[in-house]
């Protein structure tokens, strides 16, 4: 169970701001990796985790993750660890010519 001090902050762009009610900020209880930040964001906010995570439960190819500024799919993916106070943004890719 995690203390109430580890909490760490995933910064949602806005067109993911919809499944989290409208937030663009969301304080998620839980450190360790990022499986286990989505895996609690997935709790409050299961529309959300459908729109990050695939079928087998790994990120969508469309989603770039940052832990502390750190691209998570050259830090570990999904076993990225994410410490207490990190900040998690999560950005859809772009694409255009």
């Amino acid at each position: 169970m995690p203390r109430r001090s580890d909490v760490v902050t995933v910064l949602l762009p806005g067109p993911l701001r919809g499944e989290a009610g409208g937030a663009s900020r969301l304080r998620v209880p839980a450190v360790g990796t990022l499986r286990a930040v989505l895996d609690e964001l997935a709790v409050e906010h299961p529309r959300l985790a459908r729109r990050l995570r695939d079928e087998r439960g790994e990120l969508r190819r469309y989603v770039n993750v940052y832990v502390d500024g750190e691209d998570c799919r050259h830090s570990g993916g999904l076993a990225t660890p994410v410490g207490e106070g990190a900040e998690v943004q999560v950005l859809p890719s772009v694409a255009g010519g």
